[in-house]
């Protein structure tokens, strides 16, 4: 088997990690022992805090857009079901962003969201039941009174009698 020279291929990996140390602190720029150690954490602190981003400015935009829904009357609960009923499809940034730079165009969503909750509060509230399937209208009537079967006969034996007389005549 040939023998393998590695100087050229060891010397090029050696200055790509010393190039990606620069700035570093000490002799984690200039020597290659240290300077490996430091990169291999930082490529790994970049990977973690590029999912952390994507965190921070979700948690960003929805402060923004609870502060702006809260303006306007609404809870930032409800102003995303709002949107969702108002088939309005805008995600966090482009709302958050409308938040702070066009407060009248996110008002209008707003409105927008708040009349179709309105509507699906209108549509739904007939259609709420009690317990046993009564409707909410029918439990705040009074119930009639129901009499015994013996008054109640004599009642229409009464009734029955007072006509009778009335239309012989």
């Amino acid at each position: 088997m040939p023998r393998v020279k590695r100087a050229v291929h060891a010397r090029k990996k050696r200055r790509k990690v010393l190039e990606q140390a620069k700035g570093y602190w000490g002799l984690k720029k200039s020597s290659y022992r240290y300077a490996k150690e430091q990169v291999e954490h930082s490529l790994v602190y970049a990977y973690r805090d590029r999912k952390a981003r994507k965190r921070s400015f979700r948690r960003l935009w929805i402060m923004r857009i609870n502060a702006a829904a809260r303006q306007n009357g609404l809870s930032y609960n409800q102003f995303v079901a709002g949107c969702r009923k108002a088939n309005i499809e805008l995600d966090r940034k482009v709302l958050a962003d409308l938040a702070v730079s066009d407060p009248a165009a996110f008002g209008v969503i707003a409105e927008q969201a708040k009349a179709a909750l309105d509507a699906d509060a209108t549509a739904a509230a007939p259609a709420k039941t009690g317990n046993r399937g009564t409707t909410a209208a029918t439990e705040t009537e009074p119930e009639p009174e129901t009499e015994s079967q013996p008054e109640a006969e004599a009642e229409v034996e009464a009734e029955a009698e007072a006509e009778a007389p009335a239309a012989a005549s």
